[in-house]
């Protein structure tokens, strides 16, 4: 994909609301759009600055994945359902090392989680 289309998609998925969209192209592209970052409407700006910033530091983006099993979670967590939260932490338990995962759990997984040991609040 060229520069000048790749702007585009990035600016129109920001002006869309979809940052997920977004913030995939950016990953993709984040050496070149580092040098180009003028280019970019002011939340995709925002969305490149926090990407480098997480790698500089050494933290890996979460995938697709890993956010649908923090989903899940998050909704067994609501409903109270402790045998899916146990299932899915026994079957994902190297998820659960990552301390950045806690800013993606909701109060009531967060609370369950804590209370099993599994993260550190």
């Amino acid at each position: 994909m060229k520069l000048n289309e790749l702007i585009k998609q990035i600016n129109k998925s920001v002006e869309d609301y979809d940052y997920s969209s977004a913030r995939k192209y950016i990953e993709e592209n984040i050496e070149i759009l580092e040098t180009k970052k003028q280019l970019l409407k002011g939340n995709a700006r925002e969305i490149l600055k926090f990407l480098v910033e997480q790698s500089k530091m050494g933290v890996e983006p979460l995938s697709s994945k890993e956010l649908n099993i923090i989903n899940a979670i998050n909704a067994y967590a609501y409903k109270f359902d402790l045998r899916g939260i146990k299932f899915l932490v026994k079957e994902n338990a190297k998820l659960f090392i990552r301390e950045e995962i806690i800013a993606y759990l909701n109060n009531d997984a967060k609370t369950i989680l804590t209370g099993m040991g599994v993260v550190k609040n």
